[in-house]
């Protein structure tokens, strides 16, 4: 038996209405049907459980549930239609009145009134209009227990060799929290069309006086050619609340475990809408692809050394889908200046900001120098 949740956001991109918006910055919370206590998701279980009373409830998925891809240029011509809808429309907001509890409307640039029950003023401080944003396709549920996480964080600050000792002594304190983060996932067919020219190394004698000795010159040729590259699963950050780079240093995700989505997964956890539009999505998904293809291209040119003139490609058949992954994260600090750790709640992969030890790095620059200098004695002697 499962709780009652919500309507699966699921929809098709022909849809008439717009889904509903995946949660954000809240947990969702579930009622024990046994003793009313908040349920929490069973990491690792598939489950749902009650710390009070022990009752379990299994999720169970739809049989239909399935995790699809959907349309890229079909969803982004609808999201741009009801966006100019919207922005036609004059902007209604609702705020309840903290005296009275009435409902107080605000229209069109008005942020301050009175209520008309008790009088009292009302202000439209930090409320907008909900933005209309895609559901969610999948989830990858929690893997790594919370206990898990602490263990790899602790080994990950004693193993910061040029850290400061303060630092590794006393490693990182706080409550790790568990939050899903939205990503999104492009596939494209890519048609490659480049030139560039072929370097091949090669020596030669030369005789200046008396001496001669080896030069290395490259020998340069003209190369061309086409290739078709399909792109699976390009993963970008969805959000903002985090430094992309350093979420991006967690991959590899294993999406193969994703779920299709369900509100149950979220169940005591945060979870986060997308703040990277789809369209800004896929302009960063391209410019990873072209990275690779650039990569190939000079794989193809082959030689010693590469010089690439143009590379033109086109992209057909782009597809996406809109995810929710799990983090632990945690934010600390180190003598005053702030630092962000995330876990990869999935793999167990750790990664973040931490100080530095001036005098480590000085050094180890100077053991460094000294075992050089000592090399080159040796080599002469």
């Amino acid at each position: 038996m499962r709780p009652s949740t919500p309507p699966s956001p699921a929809e098709e991109p022909d849809a008439p209405a717009a889904p509903p918006s995946p949660p954000d910055e809240q947990g969702r919370v579930y009622p024990c049907e046994g003793c009313g206590a908040d349920l929490r998701y069973d990491i690792g279980a598939s489950s749902l459980s009650c710390e009070h009373c022990g009752r379990t409830v299994t999720i169970e998925l739809e049989e239909d549930a399935r995790i699809e891809e959907r349309d890229y240029a079909a969803t982004l011509a609808r999201v741009r239609k009801l966006r100019e809808d919207r922005e036609a429309e004059e902007p209604r907001h609702e705020v309840t009145c903290g005296d009275c509890g009435a409902t107080v409307e605000f229209v069109g640039t008005l942020v301050s009134t009175a209520c008309a029950f008790c009088g009292q003023p009302v202000q439209l401080d930090q409320v907008r209009q909900a933005e209309w944003s895609l559901p969610v396709d999948a989830v990858l549920p929690f893997q790594q227990q919370r206990e898990e996480a602490r263990r790899r964080l602790d080994r990950w600050v004693r193993t910061r060799w040029f850290a400061p000792s303060s630092f590794r002594r006393a490693g990182v304190s706080g409550r790790l929290g568990g939050v899903y983060l939205p990503f999104w996932t492009f596939d494209s067919l890519t048609f490659n069309r480049y030139r560039g020219q072929r370097g091949d190394h090669y020596t030669v004698t030369v005789r200046r006086g008396k001496q001669t000795h080896r030069e290395r010159r490259t020998r340069w040729s003209s190369a061309s050619g086409r290739f078709q590259r399909f792109f699976d699963d390009v993963l970008i950050v969805g959000g903002e609340s985090l430094s992309a780079p350093l979420l991006r240093s967690l991959e590899p995700w294993p999406l193969s475990k994703c779920e299709p989505y369900d509100p149950q997964f979220l169940v005591g956890f945060l979870a986060r809408r997308p703040s990277v539009d789809l369209d800004a999505g896929f302009v960063a998904a391209r410019e990873r692809m072209a990275e690779s293809i650039d990569r190939e291209v000079r794989q193809r040119i082959g030689g010693d050394v590469q010089r690439v003139d143009s590379i033109q490609t086109r992209h057909d058949a782009i597809t996406f889908k809109h995810l929710l992954l799990p983090v632990w994260s945690l934010g600390y600090r180190h003598r005053g200046k702030h630092y962000q750790v995330v876990i990869n709640a999935a793999t167990g992969e750790v990664r973040g900001t931490r100080p530095w030890s001036a005098v480590k790095i000085t050094l180890a620059v100077l053991l460094v120098l000294v075992i050089g200098l000592l090399v080159a004695l040796a080599t002469r002697g």
